[in-house]
């Protein structure tokens, strides 16, 4: 009785074993940071919407200039899930009372391909 316990205990965990051991995949990211100027004091009315040349956005569908056209941050989320880019963060610097606020919102996008640096 006892190795017929035993013997299911070692088959049993040679059986599990085998299905929990597999390689993950890595999962690699194109990030993009946005800069959006908001007024100060005009409850959050964009002034302009700004993105740098980044490497993430070469050989994509968006475009800098598509997503500078945007008039507000409502849009520029939209337009962002709409093409499958994720949101990840978004920051705010504010300089001086009156000064302009600074949002900088970052997005990731699943890459297939690693990139060099």
């Amino acid at each position: 009785m006892k190795t017929h316990i035993l013997l299911l205990t070692i088959l049993t965990t040679l059986l599990t074993a085998g299905s929990v051991v597999q390689a993950q995949q890595n999962v690699y990211y194109d990030f993009l940071e946005v800069i959006v100027v908001q007024k100060a004091n005009n409850r959050g009315k964009i002034k302009r919407i700004r993105v740098e040349a980044q490497p993430s956005l070469e050989g994509k569908i968006i475009t800098a200039k598509g997503i500078e056209n945007l008039k507000g941050a409502s849009q520029l989320l939209n337009y962002m899930n709409q093409n499958n880019w994720e949101f990840v963060d978004r920051k705010a610097i504010v300089s001086g009372e009156n000064d302009p606020v600074w949002m900088s919102y970052i997005f990731r996008k699943h890459s297939p391909i690693k990139k060099p640096l």
